[in-house]
């Protein structure tokens, strides 16, 4: 139950073992380039394939909450456009120049709905601008804002070959759960721009989200050799492999990014802060029980990149359950600021509120998650221990606060996964425990029997009522 299960640490289940990370050969030549090492690695599962031999799965120990998993809908690691890929205000005209730069001083503080003005006045300024409508598109994506595909439209129709716009267009209505709009999108935008490697890749990484792996490895491949540097092509590799159970092959990728092979001098690391990279190590790290490597690993990401939301919401979920509340609290609300709908950010940051007594905050933050998703069974285990451990609720009596727990508890054992141990119901029985010394402190006292056995009297010769009536013991 980790450091102390009535202190904010959610019931989870041990972390299950995965095949160990293959170690270099002693006959692997030393000079082997970074290009050979990828192009390696794309061709293993189509051999695997066709020798009818598919590479082993390992165990993954499932998430009995939603703490530190990532939003409905979302695959794990998969790209958002955001503070690293917004254009500065260098070169955009007088007019826009201004606003622009109020909007990307907004965004880089969280501020999305003063950015989002900024951006947007920018563009009303200069029509033409197209680094205004990209930005514009990116935080309104950020916001839920539907507007987002025509402002990420707009702008690569003022420049028609503008790569960033091209690529966010493609992966919003890919996260939209629009995948064949997205292939068709950017297969016709790859046969305008055939040299485009920014645009070969983003397709590669549709094909991954439509678990076609054999053209996303094909076209990652094809993608660096247009640009044997581009970096987001060798993420999109390791992360079809992560999508595709291949952590061996994912982490050997990942290695080329961000460490090179030896000797360094030959195979250096290509970009050994790319905070994506760091992202998808962290998870697979994570997986296979490495808990301090993937905890570094998403402390880097968010220093790399303060407005990677998955990545704030992995590394806090890590000091949560070392009890740091304190320093887990701003990296919590700075991902509510970048993500408003972020449900394991909003739950993680009621468990810290929880953690350090504010429960007013703690109870506004479990109830925002009710309303978005009930059938989280995490939720209301935390209401359940903030309900029985809080001195005192606002607006509750005692007895009302261990009613709720032991509402919230049950409901949580209607919902948690059977197989996964927890506390659940020791909680309970300390929520019976003390409705009952609450019940019994309540009762009148038996008054004192008088000489004959009955109730004393008073002076008037009525019975007389016990002394502690009306308080509560």
């Amino acid at each position: 139950m980790g450091v102390d299960k009535h202190k904010g640490v959610p019931p989870r289940q041990a972390q299950g073992r995965a095949a160990p990370v293959p170690r270099r050969s002693a006959g692997w030549p030393s000079n082997l380039r970074l290009a050979a090492v990828l192009s390696a690695l794309v061709a293993l599962p189509a051999f695997a394939a066709s020798c009818g031999d598919e590479a082993p799965t390992p165990k993954v120990a499932p998430q009995p909450s939603m703490s530190g998993q990532t939003p409905t809908g979302t695959a794990p690691g998969t790209p958002q456009f955001g503070m690293a890929d917004m254009p500065g205000g260098a070169g955009l005209s007088a007019a826009a120049a201004g606003p622009y730069n109020q909007g990307l001083n907004a965004f880089v503080n969280g501020d999305l709905p003063t950015a989002r003005t900024g951006f947007a006045q920018a563009g009303q300024a200069d029509p033409r601008c197209h680094q205004c409508f990209y930005s514009l598109g990116v935080v309104q994506e950020r916001l839920k804002d539907a507007g987002a595909g025509g402002s990420y439209r707009q702008a690569y129709t003022i420049k028609s070959d503008y790569e960033p716009a091209i690529i966010a267009h493609g992966m919003f209505m890919a996260r939209r759960n629009q995948l064949a709009e997205a292939d068709a999108m950017l297969t016709q935008k790859r046969g305008q721009m055939p040299k485009s490697a920014a645009v070969t890749a983003a397709l590669a990484e549709v094909k991954s989200l439509q678990k076609d792996t054999g053209n996303a490895q094909r076209l990652a491949q094809e993608a660096l050799k247009l640009n044997p540097d581009y970096r987001p092509a060798m993420v999109i590799i390791a992360r079809d492999h992560y999508r595709n159970r291949r952590l061996d092959l994912a982490l050997y990728a990942l290695q080329a990014v961000l460490d090179g092979f030896e000797p360094v001098a030959e195979n250096p690391p290509r970009d050994k802060e790319n905070p994506e990279a760091l992202l998808l190590r962290g998870l697979i790290w994570r997986e296979q029980g490495n808990r301090a490597g993937a905890m570094d690993q998403f402390k880097k990401a968010v220093q790399k990149r303060p407005d990677l939301v998955e990545a704030r919401v992995q590394y806090a979920n890590f000091l949560l359950e070392a009890g740091n509340a304190e320093e887990a609290l701003p990296v919590l609300e700075g991902a509510v600021r970048f993500d408003a709908d972020n449900v394991p950010a909003h739950l993680n940051l009621g468990d810290c509120y929880r953690l350090l007594g504010r429960w007013a905050d703690a109870k506004r933050e479990f109830e925002w998650v009710l309303a978005h998703d009930a059938s989280l069974p995490q939720v209301h285990y935390d209401l359940g221990l903030m309900y029985l451990f809080a001195p005192s609720i606002p607006g509750m009596t005692a007895k009302q606060q261990i009613a709720e727990a032991q509402k919230s508890l049950k409901k949580f054992q209607e919902l948690r996964k059977k197989d996964v141990p927890d506390d659940s119901d020791e909680l309970l029985n300390r929520a019976k425990l003390k409705e009952g010394e609450l019940t019994a402190g309540a009762a009148p006292a038996a008054p004192a029997a008088g000489k004959d056995g009955g109730a004393p009297a008073n002076k008037d010769g009525g019975a007389a009522p016990p002394a502690d009536a009306g308080t509560k013991g």
